[in-house]
């Protein structure tokens, strides 16, 4: 029998050749999300509990690029105390709490340019449907992250039984089992150490550098975030503002009310 690190070692290269057989539907949404940046608009990122991991890991970071809007709902991912007030119950719980999604997005100008990235492991946790699920209405395409495997071992928590895949326009796979954890032990009747997030964060990183190859490709490369080590203090922070600054501009319009929807919130 391996050892424990082997084990997860080896598994691991079948996560890797998972993410592979993607490479054509990885390119496809990275075509999608590079259009919207190239229109001026925003690729938004949800993901709730751990995912919101793949979805900081898109960006801002070092390697990454204005255009995609993250969308971290605090309430849903803060939970580092684990019990107690800001715990994980209450996350557990608000991330099934149908209509939470549409208010979240209530705070948002979208646009058909925009695309969506819902990430969710089971993908059958309300929130992150619903997520999709508005998207979708309003004609904005969505890519869902899910595990497949683990997807289809899961419940969903909606009454209609429909599943974060049945709301996404391209569905990429984690590559994960099912429970997602990988590791057997002797003497441990529950599997250890998941696979999901190694498969996410694979996913993440093949989507921002095949957009930023389309970015690159239309004239319009993208304000990298770059470390000092690479090129100097100066040019890094330049880097950084001009990226922070191309960020803000894009996210105004977001928060641009149209003039018929401050009507009926005067009226009300």
């Amino acid at each position: 029998m391996m050892n424990p690190t082997q084990t997860y070692l080896e598994r691991s290269q079948g996560i890797l050749q998972a993410v592979a057989l993607q490479e054509e539907i990885i390119k496809e949404a990275a075509g999608w999300f590079a259009g919207s940046i190239l229109a001026g608009r925003m690729v938004h990122l949800f993901g709730s509990g751990h995912s919101r991991i793949m979805v900081e890991e898109m960006w801002p970071r070092y390697g990454s690029f204005p255009g995609f809007h993250p969308i971290v709902e605090l309430s849903l991912t803060n939970h580092h105390q684990v019990v107690g007030a800001n715990g994980q119950r209450q996350a557990m719980f608000l991330e099934n709490v149908s209509g939470f999604a549409d208010r979240i997005l209530r705070n948002f100008q979208l646009d058909q340019q925009d695309t969506a990235l819902i990430i969710s492991s089971s993908g059958c946790n309300i929130v992150p449907i619903e997520m999709a699920e508005s998207f979708q209405h309003q004609g904005i395409r969505v890519v869902a992250l899910i595990s497949q495997r683990h997807s289809e071992a899961s419940k969903s928590r909606r009454e209609d039984g429909k599943k974060l895949q049945d709301f996404a326009d391209l569905v990429l796979d984690t590559g994960a089992p099912a429970g997602d954890a990988m590791i057997a032990l002797p003497g441990l009747d529950t599997p250890v150490s998941p696979g999901s997030t190694l498969g996410g964060i694979m996913i993440i990183n093949c989507l921002k550098a095949e957009v930023a190859l389309r970015l690159v490709q239309a004239h319009q490369p993208p304000k990298v975030l770059t470390a000092s080590a690479l090129i100097g203090p100066k040019q890094s922070a330049q880097l950084f503002e001009a990226a922070y600054d191309e960020y803000s501009r894009i996210m105004a319009q977001l928060y641009q009310v149209p003039e018929n929807q401050l009507e009926k919130t005067k009226k009300k």
